[in-house]
């Protein structure tokens, strides 16, 4: 069934977080449909393509983006100004299934895969576990941000020059009863495999190049397992996912 719409949003806000890392939010009925862990299609004007980004908060009726400039389209939109509106399809896409949120979860984010964690474990507030990794200091984002929401934080750096020096696989709480996970490949794939390790369940939100997001290409496809004679299908990231159980996933 249908839920998303296309939207005029006005720019309520903006803020520069690091050197290419822009923090927007938007005025928008359409948050009162949207669930954390969902996406947002925005047009960027002169462009074929809308842009994919992540939901990073759900307001009453505003959307707040975090997001990171990789190109041309994401320069544009970093380029707005707050009394400016974005041409907006949304909420697109499955996002974490949340559950009781009075049990002990763990959200593990790397880079610009943290945003999208932020309105999830705001919803488990004391209950989650946030564990960041950035390349640096100078990358670090959105930690006063969990903090407010009440989580508890582990902030960890490739290089150690903020929080502690390590991948953040190595600070998974033993108390976890599930993951929920956003970020690079390959630290997804060691989170699934330690889940499968310690028998808890884990969804991992995947990042592809999309085009339509809608599901009607086949430009985000994604290898799943499936009941079939191969052993395993194609979905799609923007219908499917982002959001998948993590034992679904094949990272072969």
């Amino acid at each position: 069934m249908k839920t998303y719409d296309v939207e005029s949003c006005e720019i309520l806000r903006k803020e520069q977080l690091t050197k290419d890392i822009f923090d927007v939010t938007v005025r928008s009925e359409m948050a009162k449909a949207a669930v954390p862990g969902q996406f947002a299609h925005i047009y960027v004007p002169g462009k074929t393509l809308r842009r994919p980004i992540s939901i990073c908060q759900i307001g009453e009726n505003t959307l707040r983006f975090v997001f990171q400039i990789r190109g041309d389209g994401t320069r544009l939109l970093a380029e707005s100004q707050v009394g400016d509106s974005w041409d907006i399809l949304a909420p697109l896409g499955n996002g974490f299934s949340l559950g009781d949120t009075s049990r002990k979860v763990c959200f593990v984010g790397g880079g610009i895969g943290v945003p999208p964690l932020l309105e999830a474990a705001g919803r488990f507030g004391e209950n989650a576990v946030v564990i960041t990794g950035f390349r640096n200091k100078d990358a670090v984002i959105l930690q006063e941000d969990f903090r407010r929401a009440g989580c508890s934080l582990i902030l960890t750096t490739d290089d150690g020059s903020a929080g502690e020096h390590g991948l953040v696989t190595q600070f998974l709480p033993e108390d976890c009863q599930e993951i929920f996970a956003c970020g690079p490949t390959p630290m997804l794939k060691a989170l699934k495999a330690e889940a499968e390790k310690r028998g808890i369940p884990c969804q991992i939100s995947l990042e592809e190049r999309m085009a339509c997001g809608v599901g009607a290409c086949l430009g985000c496809a994604c290898k799943l397992k499936a009941d079939t004679e191969s052993g395993w299908r194609y979905g799609h990231v923007c219908k499917d996912g982002p959001v998948f159980d993590a034992s679904i996933v094949d990272f072969t």
